[in-house]
This record gives structure tokens, C-alpha cells and sequence, in this order.
């Protein structure tokens, strides 16, 4: 799967935008203030100076920088200034500054972009909430216009700045119905809170459970069942286990929180209009070590969802929050985390780090139809051209002829082709079996195989260009060939060795089981990856310059022999045409035509040709040997007048 791919929005932007949706309670727990900033055409900035307590908040605005100063956060401190993208055109800019105190989250978005100040640091006791507005700052040519607070209009003018006043409160005795359940086990466990939704109006507030264990010297592991909210049965609730090797060794005693967030309806605005074919799961379970960043555990953490059944056709995929990258724009990522499938209502997944897991389900099926039946026949195609290369070779080492020139270059092809076969024969095992280390050279040498191909198939149409329109030059020294046909596909080749994370195991997905991809060794070409790049400039360029030349030799070739009295058989014009094309490469340009309603049948023949390019070859000339022996049998040995009118002949 492709799932991945990223979500528009944080985890906390859409509890947020989803409570506020809804109305407001007794409490404005939530904060939104909007506008314009009306700025100059210079180096624009977002500043921020944010410090714990609950005071004044002051949103401003000049000619070049927007400002968040005050006291509004729980757990947060942080200043700092942030470079905005230039724009020397437009001199205003939307822009939103957003306030979960539950989570002593703040974030800003300016001109569609967002910029989070403050991170959520988990479910806070106290907070500070219920912003007033204060009086505004005079009128002023740069500053705020079209000022609003949860969308009620402040003022239409251009102010420098406006204050807000905030009042402490108990955040979860007022947004949540806290029961907090005592544990027997002094030693591990020493707080399990149930934090339950509350209804204020027609708000309905999400919480969360939390459960906080202390490891102490001689931690052995624990095992964690959250506490389970109203209405939800105790076995639908995730379990986690925590390795003994979590506890960091250099302290006695050290907390570790795990949360749990449970909402189906709000987690389903995660996806971006163009991935609704992927959706995340109810259950979100996230862990941390209170003042520690852990990775690269040598045993991980185990943390098991029992959901809904999930059909076959659908993927299931353990994924993390890559807090590397901006929280305001969610990226849920695979790469440390295992996931293990122990039936249709059960996941498990085995992750390396903290953070905050879930489950994503790809909705729609696999890119592929019918992977078996074309791995099948794919298999079978290598394993005859590979069989049937080597015939060849022998076969043009023994002729007569075996020192020409075109022997040479026929002789380049057969071997690329041999390898590209053999290779393509053995990655689906060396990718099972020998894993990324082996898949690393692997991969690198059927990239190269692939590309040395193609440059025969290249170095095919310039020569037959070379007899049939340059007789009476000299054809390039063999050398030159060999050159360009081995040499110059190593080039890209060893460049993307020492970029490194090109080459590895690739799942190829079937849309009949999605949970049973297909494993070779090949690049990467997840989206955003250098794989891709070079996917689409190296194999593509590679590939449409011997289709479209090969294209257009092969009609070159037709117009030039059309009139000879063989061509009007209709068995020598199809032996013609079909030799040619399997010289030239030109049946990979069906990979260009794979869409529409003619798609699969598309990749059929695109997988069955290839594949037996070799074995077509080789039956190519076979047949031009046995009617070049038949022609001189009747002919009595006569020979052909010149190399133009007997360019088939001269090409076997």
C-alpha cells in the first residue's frame, strides 16, 4: 500500500474544527481568532514569545511581521521567529491563530499554510480558556482588518493589534467526566483515569482514557488495558504492552502515559478530498516517557486493536505520527512499525517508537488485477527467454558470420536480454528470502539489466539505420557498441547506489488480497522519493527514446523494402514486422497505453510479449536461417545484389 501517503490537518485540528462545528457550551473552550494582515512587499516573518500562565494574549500586526505574545499555556514555552514565504505581488494574507487548551495546543495558519507554536503535550489539568476580547489598538495603514472571533465579526478597520484575557479553569472537571479508578499495583500502575465524553448542549466534548504507569529499577514489562469508556464492551478496547527495555537505565524512576482516543465519526475528516479511498480507524492510541524521545527499541512495544471485521480486499496497515514533520499536517508512516493480522477483528502491531498509533484502511482495492496470473505468466516468459538467450548466443558464436558486425550487436542484445530475464526470473525470491540487504544489489543489478536493454534494443535501430541509409560507410567499431550497451546504463545505475534508500523490497499489491502483496527487489518509488525521480527520468526516458525511435524505424525500414516481391507474401510481411519489432523494442510502448477500459487486456499482452522477447528472438532467427538456407538451395547459391535490398538477410 500505497497508503500512504499523509492527511490534511493534525489529530488535534480535527477534534478541534469538529467541536467547534457543533456550537458552544457553557464554556468557550476553544479559541479562533481570524483576519487579514495587511503587510509591505519585504521579508515577511511570523513571530512568537509564548510563556506558561494565564494572562494576556496579544495577536499584532506591521508592516512585516504577524506577533503571538503573552501568557496562555499550561506546559508550552516557546519563542521564536519564523521566515514566511515571500510574495512580492499580494500585500494581504489570511490568517487564523487556533487555541485547544485541553491539549495546550496552539498552531496558526497563515495564508493557507499552518505553523504549529506549540505542541500538544497531552490532556492538561488546569488550563487557560474563555479568551475575552480586550479594547483595540488604534487604526493604522499595516495591521489586522476584517478581524473575527469563532467567526463573529470584531472590526472591519485595520488595527495594530488586539488583546485577549483568559480565566483558569479545571479543564477536565468541566469538559469531561473524570472517574478515576485506584490500582492495587503500587509498583507499576499509578493512575488509570477514565476521561469520558461530557455533553454541554449539543456538544458533544471527546476525551480521553489515559492510563500513567511508573517503571521502576528491575521494570520486567507491563502489561496495560485501558480502562473502558460508557457504552464500548472491555474487549473492543486496545491493550498495550510495555518492554522492559522502555525504562530508560540511568533513572530509578520514570512515567509513562498511554492515551487512548476513541471517535469513528471525527477521525474520518482526517483524509484529503483526494484520499477518500483511505480512512483511519476509531482507536488511537498514543504513548509516551515523560522528558524522553525513545526510538530504535531493541524490543517493541506491542499494542493490539480489536475492531470491526475488515474484508480481505481491504489493506491494514500500522501507522505512526511523524512528529518529525509539522503536527499541523498529520503524516502517518509505516517504517517502524510491524503489522501483525491475528484475524479479521484483530491487529496487532509491533512499533520501535513513541508516538501516537492507529490503523489505516485502504478502502479501495490493490493497483493490481490478476497479480497471479500475470506473476504466472511473467515467470513462465523469463524462464523461455532466459533458456532461449542462451540458444541464441550459442547459435551466433557458431555462424559463419559470428565475427560481423551485426552478429555483434545481435549478440549484445541476446545477453541483455539474458540477464534481464534470469533476474526478473529470481526477484520475487531473493526479495523473500534475502530481505532490503539483498534486494539493495539485487535491485540495483535489474535496474541496470533493464537499462542495458534498452540501449541494445537503441543501438538495434541505429544500426539497421546505418545499412540501409549508410551503405557505403563504415559501421562504429563493435567497441563502441559494447560501450554504450554496457557501460553507459552503469552510469545512473552507480549514482543511485551512492545516493543510497533507492534500491530494496517492493510490494506489489493484488487486488483480490491486498494483506498478500507480492514482494520484489526494485527501487522505491513511494511518492516524494528519489526512486520515483529517477523512475520517471532515467527508466522513462530510456524507454520512450526506444519506443518512439524504434517506431519510427521500423516504418522507415517498411516504406524503403515494401516493394520487393517477397514483401508481397503475406507470411514474409508479418515475419517482418514481427522480427523487427522484437529487435527494436517497440512492444514496450504498450506500457504507455495501460488505461482506460482496454487496461488489463493492455497489461496482458504488455507482460506476455516482454517477456518472451528472448524466446521471439531467438525464433526469429531460426526462421530467417532456415529461409536463407531455402533460398540458397533454390537459387543455387545466388546472393544478394546489395546490402539495401537485402537488409533482412544481412540483419540475421
Amino acid at each position: 500500500m500505497e497508503p500512504n501517503q499523509g492527511f490534511g490537518g493534525t489529530l488535534w485540528m480535527i477534534f478541534f474544527f469538529a467541536l467547534f462545528a457543533s456550537g458552544s457550551g457553557e464554556n468557550d473552550r476553544d479559541f479562533k481568532m481570524c483576519g487579514t494582515w495587511r503587510h509591505g512587499n519585504g521579508l515577511l516573518t511570523l513571530a512568537h514569545d509564548l510563556k506558561r500562565g494565564c494572562g494576556t494574549i496579544t495577536i499584532s500586526a506591521n508592516e512585516s511581521s504577524l506577533s503571538i505574545r503573552g501568557e496562555i499555556t499550561a506546559q508550552c514555552e516557546n519563542s521564536s521567529v519564523i521566515k514566511l514565504d515571500p510574495s512580492p505581488e499580494a500585500r494581504e494574507r489570511p490568517f487564523c491563530v487556533y487555541w485547544e487548551p485541553l491539549l495546550d495546543q496552539l498552531w496558526v495558519e497563515v495564508n493557507g499554510k499552518n505553523h504549529t507554536l506549540c505542541w500538544p503535550s497531552g490532556l492538561q489539568g488546569n488550563c487557560c480558556t474563555d479568551l475575552s476580547q480586550g479594547e483595540n489598538k488604534g487604526i493604522s495603514t499595516y495591521g489586522i482588518l476584517n478581524a473575527t472571533q469563532r467567526d463573529d465579526i470584531i472590526s472591519y478597520k485595520t488595527h495594530p493589534a488586539y488583546e485577549f484575557f483568559g480565566e483558569i479553569i479545571n479543564c477536565k472537571n468541566e469538559f469531561c467526566d473524570e472517574a478515576s479508578q485506584g490500582s492495587g499495583d503500587k509498583v507499576n500502575m499509578i493512575e488509570e483515569t477514565v476521561m469520558r465524553s461530557k455533553v454541554l448542549g449539543d456538544v458533544v466534548l471527546p476525551c480521553a482514557l489515559s492510563s500513567v504507569v511508573e517503571m521502576e529499577e528491575g521494570f520486567q514489562g507491563y502489561n496495560i488495558t485501558l480502562p473502558a469508556p460508557q457504552g464500548v464492551p472491555p474487549q473492543m478496547i486496545p491493550s498495550v504492552h510495555l518492554p522492559s527495555c522502555l525504562k530508560p537505565p540511568k533513572k530509578k524512576k520514570v512515567k509513562v502515559v498511554c492515551t487512548y482516543f476513541k471517535n469513528s465519526i471525527l477521525f474520518q475528516g482526517c483524509s484529503k478530498a483526494d484520499q477518500n479511498d483511505i480512512r483511519i480507524l476509531e482507536d488511537v492510541v498514543g504513548i509516551t516517557v515523560e522528558n524522553e524521545i525513545i526510538t530504535n527499541l531493541p524490543e517493541p512495544i506491542r499494542i493490539g486493536f480489536h475492531h470491526s471485521a475488515i474484508p480481505t480486499s481491504h489493506s491494514r496497515t500500522c501507522v505512526s505520527w511523524d512528529t518529525k514533520k509539522d503536527p499541523a499536517e498529520v503524516t502517518w508512516k509505516k517504517e517502524g512499525c510491524e503489522t501483525i493480522q491475528k484475524g479479521v477483528e484483530d491487529t496487532e502491531c509491533h512499533c520501535n517508537h513513541l508516538t501516537y498509533f492507529a490503523i489505516l484502511v485502504q478502502l479501495e482495492p490493490g493497483p493490481v488485477r490478476h497479480l497471479v496470473a500475470l506473476t504466472v505468466i511473467t515467470s513462465m516468459g523469463c524462464a523461455a527467454s532466459t533458456l532461449s538467450c542462451v540458444v541464441l548466443i550459442y547459435f551466433l558464436n557458431t555462424q559463419r558470420r559470428a565475427k560481423d558486425q551485426s552478429n555483434a550487436v545481435h549478440r549484445g542484445l541476446a545477453m541483455a536480454l539474458f540477464l534481464l530475464s534470469l533476474l526478473f526470473f529470481l526477484t520475487g525470491t531473493v526479495a523473500n528470502v534475502g530481505g532490503n540487504k539483498a534486494c539493495w544489489v539485487f535491485g540495483a543489478a535489474l535496474h541496470y539489466a533493464l537499462l542495458s536493454s534498452f540501449s541494445w534494443m537503441f543501438i538495434e535501430v541505429f544500426h539497421t539505420f546505418w545499412l540501409v541509409y549508410m551503405v557505403f560507410s563504415p559501421s562504429p567499431n563493435p567497441y563502441v557498441w559494447h560501450l554504450v550497451g554496457f557501460g553507459l546504463p552503469a552510469v545512473p545505475v552507480i549514482v543511485l547506489l551512492a545516493i543510497g534508500k533507492v534500491y530494496g523490497v517492493i510490494e506489489v499489491v493484488s487486488s483480490e488480497d491486498v494483506n498478500n502483496p507480492y514482494l520484489m527487489c526494485w527501487m522505491d518509488v513511494s511518492p516524494r522519493s528519489v526512486g520515483l525521480l529517477a523512475h520517471y527520468f532515467i527508466n522513462l526516458t530510456f524507454l520512450a527514446v526506444v519506443v518512439l525511435s524504434g517506431l519510427i524505424m521500423l516504418f522507415l525500414v517498411l516504406r524503403n523494402i515494401q516493394n520487393r516481391d517477397e514483401w508481397r507474401k503475406n507470411k514474409v510481411a508479418f515475419l517482418s514486422i514481427w522480427g523487427l519489432s522484437c529487435l527494436f523494442g517497440t512492444t514496450w510502448g504498450l506500457g504507455f497505453l495501460d488505461f482506460g477500459q482496454l487496461s488489463e487486456f493492455i497489461l496482458f499482452l504488455f507482460c506476455i510479449l516482454n517477456s518472451l522477447q528472448g524466446f521471439f528472438l531467438m525464433l526469429r532467427f531460426y526462421i530467417l536461417d532456415r529461409m536463407r538456407k531455402q533460398s540458397r538451395s533454390s537459387l543455387d547459391g545466388s546472393t544478394a545484389s546489395s546490402t539495401r535490398q537485402h537488409m533482412l538477410q544481412e540483419k540475421s
